[in-house]
């Protein structure tokens, strides 16, 4: 349990005071704040650990601010990235007051809040402390060659920026812009420390040239959206790095296991790097949607780099006819071939013809250079005016064009490959089939179910889960796919509320005592409950006097007391499919019910609540389903998916948590409590160790403490004692007589929020 800022008395903050065992006075006069904000933030192991460290600092020998910045600063750091972070933290504090560089301990603390806030996991945090101790050893006691006799001339100046920098560079970037200064200047001590202020132009040079784009990862959301939006597609966005191959960077692509594009994509030619990434992808939505894959065995290389040519340029103009306002950002990234730039004496001239020729399909010229070039636009142009035309007509147009223009200097084998790479395009993989990797030509188009269910879901989020053998989290080791659940009959779940009517008018009673009374009048509102009188007379005598009215008359009335969000998690195991004991019905459809009642009784008080469910099928398939959202009101769309609610597969407890937590924690609300209903303890069929998912959801349940969202679990499960108490602790209620789910469950929740 956590001690609230409002339970510290006097002789509380005295017994904290003798604890921390530090005779600044300084500190007397901001300790009970500080303690008041640790003890809001931190376990109590967490709190013992904070003044334990303080007292540390405050008898290093490095004077009062050391400590005082750490009583200040620690609290808000563990709340965003967990208190476990404090050794990490700690160790590097103990290996700077070993070396020469003891006044740099202040920096660092000072600004680890404001870095944190930019690396909020640990394993990032991690990274930014290594660096920092590189830093250290790599630039103390390396002047003039003397080991290990004057401090580091950058470290603290290193420190100050730290936040600044963060705020564009990833830790990749950082790292590279640190090893830069160290390189070049770690033996002249001025020029070290102007590069580490950013007081160089060297320095903000290279500051420029680590600095990222736009990442693919802070826009799947968006890009997802996009693409469902437009062209009714819904593969999973995967990225690809681009850090390896300087000379030739991979191309988009997409494939059975989603669309491939670059991690980062910079500004280009006034295209945005998001705009770049929407273009991609309508490049490759155009191609799934009217390319058909042809036979590639009796094609040579250079027909098949004129069919991809002439069926790229196809594609993008079946894609402009639809969304004309892509044009400008198409002919940004198109490359213009200049006539001349290609010496058919030495290199090969194919790709920049066919470059050219790409550009004229795109964007005819006003005055054609070359009658071939021309004549080749308007055969184009007369196949599309038949229509859509097909990957087969395209192909066919292709093979004539490469047949009347071939030189023999085509054969040549150094290629020219200037000006003629189009990065919106893919690479094209997807329009080749083969006769030796594909016998039975009928499956090749022939959508699979798996396809047409990822077609339903959002890009997978991937979440950490706790090794407790190793007492690490592995990162990103479970995949967690969302979607909205399917929808059934929203009158069963009128005809279930009809069934427990008593139990409703009992439930009314008690609700109308935990209903607020103190509302609050909302005047000036467009629409509203009620005419807003002295609003309205002014109003009309405004319109009689010829003056423009206001037409805000009515007024509405909110209630100001009650701040509870609650987010209801179903696990939907294939378990709940069972007969509950003592009842004819199954555990589902008692669980359908009692979801059903609560969920009416929530709609009576007014609170938000969303309601989950999830199920597991290994680590790389957790699913998570929509059944209401905070913005949506009690109504037959949320009912028609309660009444659809089905169990089945396994219950991976850690990584819903960790989701659901998610839009928990956005809630502007005092209280968010996040209640789990669950008839078994957490498993999956590739886990074995049975203590190894209770481990992982025990340490998700820790997270969400640190979140501030209250998590209590309602067990169905008779033995269940021999487990729910490791995960939840005290916070769980065991319900024996699963009959009794549709009364109890209410009545909980309005116990758990009075």
């Amino acid at each position: 349990m956590l001690t609230t800022s409002a339970a510290i008395d006097d002789a509380q903050l005295q017994t904290w005071r003798r604890q921390l065992d530090c005779s600044f006075a300084q500190i007397d006069d901001v300790f009970a704040a500080c303690m008041a904000e640790a003890s809001a933030h931190l376990s109590a192991n967490g709190l013992d650990e904070f003044l334990a460290q303080a007292r540390f600092l405050g008898k290093m020998g490095r004077g009062v601010e050391p400590a005082l910045i750490f009583l200040q600063e620690w609290p808000p750091i563990a709340q965003t990235v967990g208190e476990d972070a404090l050794d990490a933290v700690m160790q590097t504090v103990r290996i700077i007051n070993k070396s020469p560089n003891g006044k740099a301990i202040a920096p660092f603390l000072q600004t680890l809040a404001a870095v944190a806030r930019r690396l909020p996991s640990q394993g990032q945090l991690q990274h930014y402390l290594d660096l920092c101790v590189m830093l250290m050893e790599r630039t103390s006691g390396s002047i003039h060659g003397i080991h290990k006799t004057y401090p580091s001339p950058s470290l603290a100046v290193f420190f100050d920026k730290a936040p600044q920098l963060l705020e564009v560079l990833s830790v990749q970037g950082l790292s590279n812009w640190i090893n830069y200064g160290i390189r070049n200047y770690s033996h002249h001590p001025e020029q070290q420390r102007e590069f580490f202020s950013l007081a160089s132009s060297d320095s903000r040079a290279v500051l420029q040239r680590e600095r990222h784009g736009t990442l693919l990862m802070d826009h799947t959301r968006v890009l997802d959206l996009t693409l469902r939006a437009l062209w009714q597609d819904g593969d999973v966005l995967v990225p690809y790095s681009t850090t390896f191959d300087a000379q030739r960077q991979p191309m988009p692509y997409f494939d059975a296991h989603g669309m491939r594009l670059p991690d980062v994509y910079d500004e280009r030619n006034g295209v945005s790097g998001l705009d770049r990434y929407r273009v991609a992808l309508a490049h490759m939505a155009a191609h799934r949607r009217w390319s058909t894959p042809i036979f590639a065995d009796n094609y040579s290389p250079a027909q098949r780099l004129a069919i991809e040519c002439f069926e790229d340029a196809r594609v993008d103009a079946l894609m402009l006819r639809e969304y004309p306002g892509l044009r400008r950002h198409l002919l940004a990234l198109h490359p213009i071939p200049l006539d001349g730039a290609c010496n058919p004496a030495a290199h090969s001239c194919l790709r920049h013809r066919l470059a050219k020729l790409s550009r004229a399909l795109l964007d005819p010229p006003k005055r054609f250079e070359h009658p071939q070039l021309q004549e080749w636009v308007q055969r184009f142009s007369g196949l599309m005016a038949l229509g859509e035309s097909s990957t087969s007509d395209i192909a066919g147009l292709a093979l004539s064009y490469l047949g009347k223009t071939r030189l023999q200097s085509d054969q040549l084998p150094d290629t020219w490959f200037e000006d003629t790479e189009v990065d919106y395009h893919d690479d094209n993989r997807h329009l080749w089939r083969f006769y030796e990797l594909s016998d039975d030509e009928e499956d090749f188009d022939r959508p699979t179910a798996t396809a047409a269910q990822e077609l339903q879901t959002l890009p997978p989020r991937h979440y950490p889960e706790w090794d407790y053998s190793s007492q690490s989290l592995r990162p990103d080791w479970v995949s967690l796919y969302e979607r909205l659940h399917p929808s059934g009959n929203a009158a069963d779940i009128d005809n279930l509320l009809a069934k427990h009517a008593a139990l409703a008018k009992r439930l009314k009673r008690l609700l109308d005592a935990l209903k607020p009374q103190d509302k609050v009048r909302q005047r000036y509102q467009e629409e509203g409950s009620e005419l807003d009188l002295d609003v309205a007379i002014r109003s009309l005598i405004d319109l009689k006097s010829g003056s423009n009215p206001d037409m805000r008359i009515n007024m509405s009335h909110t209630t100001d007391g009650r701040s509870i969000a609650t987010t209801l998690l179903l696990d939907l195991s294939e378990s709940l499919n069972e007969k509950a004991r003592g009842s004819e019905q199954t555990v589902l459809q008692l669980s359908q019910e009692a979801v059903s009642l609560l969920a009416w009784a929530v709609q009576q008080l007014g609170d938000p609540l969303a309601i989950a469910g999830f199920h597991s099928n290994t680590r790389h398939d957790v699913r998570y389903l929509h059944l209401k959202g905070f913005a949506e009101a009690w109504d037959d769309t949320v009912k028609a998916r309660l009444a659809a609610m089905q169990a089945a597969y396994s219950t991976r407890m850690g990584a819903a948590l960790r989701h659901a937590a998610r839009t928990l924690s956005a809630q502007a609300a005092d209280k968010k409590l996040l209640l789990v209903l669950t008839d078994g303890q957490p498993a999956d069929i590739d886990v074995k160790d049975e203590r190894l998912l209770i481990e992982d959801a025990k340490e998700a349940v820790r997270e969400l403490d640190h979140q501030g969202i209250f998590t209590y679990c309602i067990n169905l499960d008779a033995a269940a004692d021999a487990y729910v108490a490791d995960i939840f602790g005290k916070r769980y209620t065991v319900i024996d007589n699963i009959a009794r789910l549709p009364e109890q469950l209410p009545k909980l929740f309005m116990a758990l929020t009075r």
